[in-house]
Formats: C-alpha cells, sequence, structure tokens
C-alpha cells in the first residue's frame, strides 16, 4: 500500500457468448495490463467467462466444464502475478448450478463466492438455471479447477498482505440491488473495499439508479465500492449491456468508463483506505452498527371503517400524461441513451454475423426514419460505409408525394443506397390470382400490401447478404397494428420498445443536435407529417386520407394505457382514473372527456389481448425503457387468453360526456 492507497480496477473485456477459450484469452490479456500497471486487485463481470447471456446453454454440462478448465487456465496464468483476480463463472457443484464469483491470485483459486439474490423478472430469470447461496449447505466441499473449496453463504472477507492488511469482499450484481446487500454485512466485519461483478442491461434512466444506488450504497458502508458490468459482446437479442465500469470511493466517484464502447475497458483507481478507516472511527453511527443487535419489532395501525371526507379522498399528487416522455431538462441526454442503446444492438447483432449491408423499407414516416437513423449512426460508428445500407422505397396504391419525396430527400441527405420499387403492378398481379377486386378496399386489399413489402425487402436481403432492419415501434405491437408477417416481421426490430409518442421526440433530437440543415429539416417536416399506413388511396387533393389515429385512437391516450398495464399491471378502473387526471384540466395536454377515455381504454385492452399472437413470434429487438412486450423476457402472454374479465370492467366505468 502506497500512501494509504491500494489501487484497483474494473476491466470490462470483449466477449463471446458461450466461447470460453476466447473469452479466457481477453481476460488474461487485462490482467496482464492490470499488474502492468500496478493493479492490486481487478474485478470483471458477472458470468465473463462463458458470457452473461448464455441462457439454456447453462445447462449444458460442455459449457460448464469448459468454464473450469477456464478458471484454471487464468490461475495458472496469475502464477509469479501480484495481483488479485475475480471472474465470473456458473460452477456445478455436484447438486446445484451456481452463479459464482471465482477469487485468483498466485496460480491459486482460493475460493468460490455463490450470489446470494437471484433476480426473476423482466429479461432476466436466472432462477431457471441457478440456485441461490442460501439454497447452499454451509461447510460443502467442493473440488474445482483444481483446488478443494469450501463454499459459504456467509459474507467472506479477504486481506490483502499489504502494510495495513487492506480487507475486501465480493458480491454479485443484484446482490446490490437487495433491500439488504451482502456488502452491508463485509463492510461492517471490516471490508475497506467491495467489489461487484455484474451483468445490468440499459434501460433508459437506469445508469443514472444505478449510479446513484452505488454511490449511496459505497457512502452508507463507507467503503469503495469498485463495479464491473458486462459489455460489446454479450447477446442484444432483447436488451442491450452498456458495460460500465465504475468506482466510488466513500460515495464519490473517482472513476468511470465508456459506456456502449465497442473495445475492452481497464478503469482504474487509486483508493485511500487509510481515510475511509479514519471516517469510520469517527462516526459513531457506523461504531455502533457494528455491534448492535436488531431484535424483531412489529407495528400494527389501525383502520377507520367510517367514510373519507373530500380532503382524505383528494388525490394530493400529479400524473404524467406522457409517461414515456423524459422530462425536458433531461430530453437531450435520455434521447442520446436511448439511441445509443439502439445503436449498440445492431452493431452487436451485425458484428456478430459479420454483415455490413442492411435493408430498411422508408416510407417517409416516423418508424421507418427512426430506423433508418439508428442504421447510419451504427454504420459511421463500426467504420461501414454508408452506401451498405440500402434504403427502399415502394410506393403504392396510397403512397402521397409528401412521403415520397421525405423519403427520397431524406435518403440522399444521409447517403444511402437508394432503391426505389413500385409495388402497384406486383399487387395488382397478386389480387388476380387470389380473386379479389381491387376496388373493395378491405383488409385483403391493404395487407397485400404490406406483404409485398416485406417480400421485397426479404428477397433483396438474400441478394446482398444482410438483413432487414425492423421498423415498427412498441405502439404498434400493443395495439397489433402491423401485418402479421408483413411490416410486422424483420430480422432485428431496432424500434421494438420505443413507443410511438416518444420516437416523435427521438426523431427531433437527432434533427436538432446529430444531423446538419438541409438533413433536419426533412425530419422535422416528416415529424409533422400525419401518422399512416397510407394503404388506401389520397383524397382528391393528393393528401393522406387513411389516418392511424382516426381508426384506433390517439397514441398518447394509447401509450398511457400501455405505460401502466404493463409496468403495474392496472386494472381498467384505475388506468381509467389516472388518464383522467393526466388529461383533463391540464394546460400542456389535449382533453379528453370521460367517454372517449373509456372508449380508446376498451379499444386498448381488446386490441391487446386479441393481438398477442402477433407479438409470440417477434424478432429480437434491443429494450430500451422498463416497459417492452418480448414474448422471451418481458410480456409472456398466451395468444389465446380471455379478456372478458378486463372488457366487463371498461363497460362499467362511468363515462360522461365533458
Amino acid at each position: 500500500m502506497n500512501n494509504g492507497m491500494v489501487r484497483v480496477a474494473a476491466a470490462v473485456p470483449s466477449v463471446k457468448v458461450a466461447d470460453v477459450k476466447y473469452n479466457v484469452e481477453q481476460i488474461e490479456r487485462q490482467i496482464a495490463e492490470a499488474e502492468e500497471k500496478g493493479v492490486k486487485v481487478v474485478v470483471f463481470p458477472e458470468l465473463c467467462v462463458t458470457g452473461y447471456t448464455c441462457q439454456d446453454l447453462f445447462t449444458q454440462r460442455l459449457l460448464i466444464d469448459e468454464a473450469e478448465r477456464g478458471v484454471l487456465h487464468i490461475a495458472d496464468f496469475t502464477l509469479g502475478k501480484q495481483v488479485v483476480v475475480i471472474v465470473g463463472v456458473p460452477v456445478n457443484t455436484g447438486k446445484l448450478l451456481l452463479n459464482c464469483a471465482a477469487v485468483i491470485s498466485g496460480g491459486v483459486m482460493h475460493t468460490l463466492i455463490p450470489k446470494t439474490y437471484l433476480p426473476n423478472y423482466g429479461e432476466f430469470y436466472e432462477k431457471r438455471w441457478f440456485a441461490s447461496a442460501q439454497d447452499y449447505n454451509d461447510g460443502e466441499e467442493v473440488e474445482y479447477a483444481g483446488c478443494l473449496v469450501t463454499m459459504t453463504k456467509a459474507p467472506v472477507l479477504f486481506n490483502l498482505s499489504d502494510d495495513d492488511s487492506t480487507q475486501f469482499g465480493v458480491e454479485i450484481c443484484e446482490d446490490v440491488w437487495a433491500p439488504v446487500p451482502p456488502s452491508n454485512h463485509l463492510a461492517l466485519a471490516g471490508a475497506d473495499i467491495i467489489f461487484n461483478l455484474s451483468a445490468s442491461d440499459e434501460l433508459i434512466g437506469k445508469h443514472d439508479y444505478l449510479k446513484s444506488l452505488l454511490a449511496q450504497q459505497s457512502a452508507r458502508t463507507m467503503s469503495a465500492y469498485v463495479y464491473s458490468s458486462c459489455g460489446f459482446g454479450e447477446s442484444t437479442q432483447d436488451v442491450v449491456y452498456g458495460g460500465n465500469a465504475i468506482v466510488y470511493e466513500n460515495g464519490k466517484l473517482l472513476a468511470e468508463g465508456e459506456r456502449f464502447s465497442f473495445s475492452p475497458q481497464l478503469v482504474i483507481a487509486d483508493v485511500d483506505v487509510q481515510m475511509l478507516r479514519a471516517e469510520r472511527s469517527k462516526n459513531t453511527t457506523f461504531v455502533n452498527a457494528q455491534r448492535i443487535e436488531v431484535a424483531e419489532q412489529r407495528f400494527y395501525m389501525e383502520t377507520s371503517e367510517k367514510p373519507l371526507s373530500a380532503a382524505a379522498q383528494a388525490c394530493y399528487r400529479t400524473v404524467d400524461a406522457h409517461p414515456f416522455i423524459p422530462r425536458q431538462e433531461d430530453m437531450q441526454r435520455s434521447c442520446q441513451e436511448i439511441f445509443n442503446i439502439q445503436i449498440g444492438g445492431l452493431a452487436k447483432r451485425l458484428h456478430h454475423i459479420h454483415a455490413q449491408t442492411v435493408v430498411v423499407g422508408i416510407s417517409g414516416g416516423l418508424d421507418s426514419t427512426l430506423a433508418l437513423l439508428v442504421c447510419v449512426k451504427t454504420f459511421d460508428k463500426l467504420g461501414y460505409d454508408r452506401k451498405g445500407i440500402v434504403g427502399v422505397t415502394m410506393p403504392g396504391f396510397g403512397t402521397t408525394d409528401r412521403t415520397y419525396h421525405n423519403a427520397i430527400a431524406l435518403m440522399k441527405s444521409l447517403g444511402v443506397t437508394i432503391r426505389e420499387i413500385p409495388i402497384a403492378d406486383a399487387v395488382n398481379q397478386h389480387f388476380k390470382d387470389i380473386g379479389h377486386n381491387p376496388d373493395i378496399h378491405d383488409v385483403t386489399y391493404e395487407n397485400s400490401q404490406a406483404r409485398e413489402r416485406t417480400q421485397i425487402l426479404m428477397d433483396l436481403t438474400n441478394q446482398l447478404g444482410g438483413i432487414v432492419v425492423g421498423t415498427g415501434d412498441l405502439s404498434e405491437l400493443a395495439l397489433g397494428w402491423a401485418t402479421y408477417n408483413g411490416d410486422h416481421m424483420s430480422m432485428y426490430g431496432v424500434n421494438a420498445s420505443v413507443p410511438k409518442t416518444l420516437i416523435q421526440y427521438m426523431v427531433r433530437y437527432v434533427a436538432r443536435y446529430e444531423m446538419d440543415e438541409q438533413t433536419a429539416a426533412v425530419l422535422l417536416d416528416i415529424v409533422d407529417t400525419p401518422i399512416s399506413p397510407e394503404l388506401t388511396p389520397a383524397d382528391d387533393q393528393g393528401n393522406i386520407k387513411q389516418k392511424t389515429e382516426d381508426l384506433v385512437g390517439p397514441y398518447e391516450l394509447h401509450d398511457f394505457f400501455l405505460y401502466y398495464v404493463l409496468r403495474y399491471g392496472f386494472r381498467p378502473k384505475k388506468i381509467f382514473w389516472l388518464a383522467k387526471m393526466a388529461f383533463q384540466n391540464n394546460p400542456n395536454t389535449p382533453t379528453y372527456s370521460d367517454a372517449t377515455i373509456k372508449k380508446w381504454l376498451t379499444t386498448f385492452i381488446r386490441r391487446f389481448f386479441n393481438q398477442q399472437f402477433k407479438r409470440s413470434c417477434l424478432p429480437d429487438g434491443p429494450k430500451v425503457g422498463s416497459v417492452s412486450l418480448s414474448p422471451r423476457g418481458d410480456w409472456r402472454m398466451p395468444s389465446d387468453a380471455c379478456s372478458d374479465l378486463w372488457l366487463r370492467e371498461c363497460e362499467e366505468l362511468s363515462a360522461n360526456e365533458q
């Protein structure tokens, strides 16, 4: 220890999912770099030996055995080196499969620390594969990586052989999110530094919350907190990992890596252990917490059965009418974060399949515009030629001059490859083949066009050797406002968890901060264009006749309903009540009557249930917020679920016209 300082590092290596050999090589490369720079302890991400996102591959014995050999290889690599290494690895004890941290130094794997709290929600279903440390019998010996290890569920302290015998402890990802993290006990037992191996995905707003959590935990325990989370290379099937590497000391940020980096990172900081111990010695609360015993206490609150007064029934809070839209002061940063998640997801997919070509259908509408912008920025970041982005405009029976010219102008200004393929002749031939009268503008008339466009995109992709990037958004998926196996399908859907109301702000953000004046003008006109699938002919003046919100209702209402149905599982009665507070007597939003809210809430519920079959087979796409409809992690619902219970409550709502 140099003047009370201990040098620590959070490493984020490059990863290939289920490629243990590659992962071990990358880990060893960063170990060598860490030792060269005088690092005493370096922590790597959760399950970094295999990759965190292996899912059901964790049930494969070959992968588990190879991971053990990987840890043995890492241990051998540390022989003669003056650095302690902490890596994440799945461990089969013979009875349980555990998500562990392996602590290694001097050619020896000293012990394994099993994860205590396993998330089992959203996209994280760790209990599907792993058991908790709480399930393990204390004192059992496990032979692993050439060592006989006695594993325990109790917190474990490690000592560094420095002047002051610095002590550290380890916890894993979700542990720090628990009400009583293991690091609480570790710090009270004397740990100066806590190392966290993590695999936390990126969602809008989550990074700020994470930093606040780590800062508070570091401050509360008067410790240094070194956090490493997996990044580029993990699967982006449904979520994206930003590669967070963060070091706090008593609540103060010492060092932080670059999020969404496509390169490995080693974030180094010097922790002043003497300062931490001095702070602890002066803090009587911390000293008392080390010796106090907490007895169980129960409090009983009396409830009253008398009717509530008007004041008691009043709601002392405001309800945000646009829960998906960031606050104005956070708008730029939040839009940039969402954009980066989309870019990171697409970049990983292209990198994984070694593709430098994407095909995108460009309609001149909001969704395809955002998808194209994501493609452009992804190609720029990967160093690919924008000509590898093939934008395809496919004018049909309802295409208007405004959307057509905007589509062409946008593609020209962005410098992508432009393909124009009219679909009228092909669709008319299809009508002849199936015996449909083209004068009947029914669902067959509309869906035939959508499927013809998708067929063109898919076949072009086969011809050019790339992938079709989907354009559909979260709001459309919730309502089922997509043609099954038409615009519903792609090879990677970058907008799949971005709601319609947010897309408008995203495009405005890109226009303002990311583009030149000419491109920005086109983007802003697209934002101001009525939302429409343009599947029926325009009016006599050539304007859009088929307006989506006239047919399914205002998207700002549907996004409001969607948020409270998915995020909290509220019943229609409560959502109706919240919507009235949000959209009535609010100068910043349109005013909707009770009857209007009831009408579109009923429509939302009916369509949400009836259209689940489209969501059950969605393509992959990155998750950007707390609400998502991916059938693989966020929303699992039978396609034949009955909506009667919800619709009956909608019918019973009191809806007075205003």
